[in-house]
C-alpha cells in the first residue's frame, strides 16, 4: 500500500522492483491497482525467459528490463523481447552496472522497438548511449521513430 502511495501521490509513471525478486504476488498485487504506471520488473525477471513466463501467467508486472549481456544471445532477447510485447510487456533495453561507453543499448533498443532505454545516470559511459540515439535520429530522419508506449 506504501508504493501505491507514492505512485498516487507523487504521479509515477515508472517503478522499478519495488519487491523483493520472488515477490511475485505483490509486484501482481501493485500492478493491478496502479492504472498509470509501469511497474517494471528487473530482478524479479533478470532477463529470463521462464521466469517472464512466470509473471505473465500471474500478471506480476507491465514492463521488463532487457540486458542482453545477461541473457546470453541476442537470439535470447529477442525472443524475450517478442513475448513481452506479445502480452503486453513493455521492454526496457538497459545497460548495467560497470557499464563502459559501448553504445551498443542504443541500437538494440531502436532495432528491436523498444518504447524505452534505460541509461542511468548522466555521465560520460551513459553519455554516449543517449548520443548514439541522436545520431540513429539524424541517419533515419523521418523514419525515426520510438516504439509507442502505452501504460
Amino acid at each position: 500500500e506504501y508504493i501505491l502511495e507514492l505512485i498516487k501521490n507523487y504521479k509515477l509513471a515508472y517503478v522499478e522492483d519495488p519487491f523483493h525478486e520472488e515477490d511475485f504476488e505483490n509486484f501482481a498485487e501493485l500492478t493491478k491497482k496502479a492504472k498509470n504506471c509501469l511497474i517494471c520488473g528487473d530482478d524479479l525477471f533478470a532477463t529470463n525467459f521462464k521466469r517472464l513466463q512466470k509473471g505473465i501467467k500471474l500478471n506480476a508486472a507491465n514492463a521488463i528490463i532487457i540486458k542482453v549481456n545477461q541473457i546470453g544471445t541476442l537470439t535470447d532477447a529477442w525472443e524475450t523481447i517478442r513475448t513481452a510485447k506479445a502480452d503486453g510487456y513493455s521492454p526496457i533495453v538497459s545497460h548495467r552496472s560497470g557499464d563502459t561507453i559501448d553504445s551498443h543499448i542504443a541500437h538494440l533498443a531502436v532495432g528491436l522497438s523498444c518504447p524505452i532505454i534505460k541509461t542511468g545516470v548522466v555521465e560520460g559511459a551513459r553519455i554516449s548511449k543517449l548520443n548514439e540515439l541522436i545520431r540513429i535520429e539524424e541517419i533515419l530522419a523521418d523514419r525515426a521513430l520510438m516504439a509507442q508506449l502505452k501504460v
